[in-house]
């Protein structure tokens, strides 16, 4: 059914089935990773964010369940983070060297991803049990598909559309707060935490689709840039962090040189557009936004 809840449908029936298909396609992914070890672990790590997100959108309903799978979720994905983040990082390179302001940056950010390429391998090899950890997490998985059993909520059509209405707001609300954050002092946290609300919103726009579905796309579509942008800026402080931790592995100071030099510029670039985006994104109000989104799914639904 894809990821999305149909107003004219059972609410409870169309949450238990969204959540079942998003934990159902990491199971698989885990089992089969028919591209690797690291693209499965990476596409189970987007599941599970979906699933995040569409627990946090009733969490004001069923408080217990939110918290309680929010955590298993969170320490499922952690358990097998550290290779994917590992393969991440040279992305993070290679996203930087598209935008290369010299020959000789680019050639060193070639030997910096060598050398994150050398890291990559040597942590795949020397990581023990990871075969027994990706068979737990799809064991736990399981274990989640079972508790949505456990979870129902009102058949009142109109009580639904309240509910949603207010998780909306919330959410936009957070997004405008980290917003403002970001133009204020403008920490790597404020912009981490903007992505995440924002990633929030996008998944909204699709979970609820149905209600306008040319307006949703668009309003989506734009969202997913911006996830995209803060993403870029997220990766960029986690790069900073690994050359702080293991200033070991850079033995060329001049590369290093260079490394630093582009991170600093693109982080600055990156900042700067993606708060004329967000901006854009979150324009409207969000009491405005709650009301349309309740008034269109209660007229949808009948």
């Amino acid at each position: 059914m894809g990821y999305r809840i149909r107003p004219e449908a059972d609410f409870t029936e169309e949450f238990r089935s969204v959540a079942t298909d998003q934990l159902s396609r990491a199971i698989t992914v885990l089992d089969e990773r028919p591209g690797g070890v690291d693209e499965a672990i990476h596409s189970f790590r987007k599941n599970l964010k979906r699933l995040r997100s569409l627990y946090r959108l009733v969490a004001r309903e069923v408080p217990d369940f939110q918290k309680r799978e929010n955590a298993r979720l969170r320490e499922t994905a952690r358990s097998l983070s550290a290779i994917r983040d590992a393969a991440a990082l040279i992305g993070t390179v290679e996203y930087l060297r598209h935008t290369a302001r010299s020959p000789d940056e680019n050639e060193a950010l070639g030997r910096i991803i060598t050398v994150l390429e050398g890291r990559r391998d040597w942590m795949a090899e020397a990581e023990r049990g990871l075969e027994q950890r990706l068979k737990e997490a799809a064991g736990t998985l399981k274990e989640a598909i079972a508790s949505l059993d456990t979870i129902a909520f009102d058949g009142n059509h109109r009580k639904n559309a309240r509910m949603l209405g207010k998780s909306w707001r919330r959410t936009s609300l957070k997004a405008k707060a980290a917003l403002m954050a970001c133009h204020d002092e403008g920490t790597a946290e404020d912009f981490h935490d903007l992505r995440k609300r924002t990633y929030d919103y996008r998944l909204y726009h699709s979970l609820l689709s149905d209600v306008w579905p040319g307006a949703m796309k668009a309003k989506r579509d734009a969202a997913k840039t911006l996830v995209e942008d803060l993403g870029h800026i997220h990766d960029l402080v986690v790069l900073s962090e690994l050359v702080e931790a293991e200033p070991q592995l850079f033995t060329r100071n001049d590369d290093l040189t260079h490394l630093l030099d582009a991170i600093i510029f693109r982080q600055q670039e990156d900042r700067r557009q993606a708060l004329v985006k967000a901006e854009a994104v979150f324009a409207d109000h969000p009491d405005e936004e709650a009301q349309r989104i309740e008034l269109l799914w209660l007229a949808t639904g009948n």
